[in-house]
């Protein structure tokens, strides 16, 4: 697809205040989408939407509110004609030693990163399937492998890949459904996580992070520009220089 067979087609971005989120929001509309950028940080998307231009619509939205999901689906529908991309970003990573004092964080990245993608999806389904739209779902090299401290958020990311495929089964041909799994990315995530100890360990690793957020963006606008005969199902990559 060139940019001007793109031209008109809106993408919602969640968790669009930041990171991967930012970063493809800008590359789409440098591809000629409409973007509609959700989140909870208004200012940030206020002010990225303005950078973006009149292509480009903020929205206050938090995955884990369904009413706010659907008021954000209605300013979607009235003010772009609705949703051709849903590509479902937001996420936390709350990594940690397994224990009783963490269950706020457990209950949480299940909130975000499993339920809020199943119920923005399910908000946006429709305006995806009138006309033919597509599914991005970000996940993570955690959805394939486990270990020590990061039980919970690759349970949810273990989650999402199944969850992809039963979609990709179920709604295709008329929703192309695609699953993107980064390893470390040079984000915010880490600066999140509760466990001081923990946290340390895991910035170190994320400062010395070789992929930029922009490195992921360009190859979800790849996959979204494929002719609509081909899917490109499942993307999994990692920096040159990590081995797990």
């Amino acid at each position: 697809m060139t940019e001007s067979s793109n031209s008109g087609r809106v993408a919602v971005v969640t968790g669009a205040s930041s990171g991967i989120g930012a970063a493809t929001a800008r590359a789409l509309a440098g591809a000629g989408f409409r973007v509609a950028l959700l989140a909870r940080r208004l200012a940030r998307i206020e002010a990225l939407a303005a950078d973006l231009g009149s292509g480009a619509l903020a929205i206050r939205a938090d995955v884990t509110d369904r009413d706010s999901l659907v008021a954000a689906a209605q300013r979607v529908q009235d003010e772009f004609g609705g949703a051709d991309v849903l590509i479902n970003n937001a996420g936390v990573m709350l990594l940690g030693p397994f224990s009783p004092k963490f269950h706020d964080d457990y209950r949480r990245m299940i909130e975000v990163n499993l339920l809020g993608a199943i119920t923005t999806t399910e908000v946006f389904l429709e305006q995806l399937r009138d006309g033919g739209g597509d599914l991005v779902n970000i996940s993570s090299v955690a959805g394939r492998t486990a270990r020590p401290t990061n039980g919970v958020y690759a349970a949810t990311k273990w989650g999402i890949n199944g969850w992809s495929e039963s979609l990709r089964q179920e709604l295709h041909p008329d929703v192309r459904v695609m699953l993107i799994e980064p390893g470390i990315v040079d984000t915010e995530l880490p600066t999140h996580i509760t466990d001081n100890a923990t946290r340390q360990v895991v910035q170190q690793g994320y400062d010395a992070s070789t992929v930029e957020p922009p490195d992921i963006a360009d190859v979800i606008v790849f996959a979204l520009t494929r002719p609509r005969h081909l899917t490109i199902n499942e993307i999994l990559l990692r920096p040159s220089d990590q081995a797990g």
